[in-house]
């Protein structure tokens, strides 16, 4: 039981951690363009 008041701060933080770095990547614009990437691959310069 005393292994639930340590792994449980972890794991909230870790997932707080994973939820602030998806919604920088959202703000930062890294989801605007996502079939440019994809054409671009096949698109022979």
């Amino acid at each position: 039981m005393e292994t639930l008041l340590y792994l449980m701060p972890i794991a909230l933080l870790l997932g707080g951690l994973g939820l602030g770095a998806f919604v920088w990547a959202l703000r930062s614009g890294q989801y605007e363009d996502m079939d440019g990437a994809a054409e671009r691959v096949l698109v022979d310069d």
